[in-house]
């Protein structure tokens, strides 16, 4: 789950860690935080993992907040067809669902609709259709007769 104020900007490291495709994002990503969506600003780097791509960061991180809102953004696929893929959204606020919904990314549009709630959802959704689709690529270059 990662902080629903959290926007990808650019996958770090990839591979570099054991343990990055179980991030909620499929790998550890670089960004800016939207709390306020029209002045961006770069998170702290010791906060960037813990928070931006873990989530829950309400009473951990100084910029969440306090008001009604999400704490966390979960992605899961649904389906892969080639062309497109099917995920699945669950914005969370205490543990319980917020808002969710159907998405559906374009591999070649490299785009996700509808545009799901949230000002930074639908960046998350690509970001995390973009990790799975480089471990897609990575793990068929390793298999012997492709």
């Amino acid at each position: 789950m990662s902080c629903p104020y959290f926007d990808p900007v650019a996958p770090r490291a990839h591979g570099a860690e054991a343990g990055n495709a179980t991030l909620p994002l499929g790998d550890e990503w670089a960004g800016m935080c939207r709390v306020e969506p029209d002045r961006a600003t770069e998170p702290d780097r010791s906060n960037l993992r813990m928070l931006c791509n873990l989530g829950y960061a309400r009473g951990f991180c100084h910029r969440f907040p306090a008001t009604a809102g999400p704490d966390a953004a979960r992605f899961t696929l649904v389906a892969d067809n080639g062309t497109t893929l099917r995920l699945y959204y669950v914005l969370e606020r205490d543990h319980q669902p917020y808002a969710h919904g159907a998405l559906e990314y374009s591999v070649d549009r490299e785009a996700v609709s509808p545009d799901p709630a949230g000002t930074c959802t639908p960046r998350q959704a690509v970001a995390y259709a973009q990790s799975y689709l480089r471990r897609k690529a990575e793990n068929l270059a390793w298999m012997p007769n492709r």
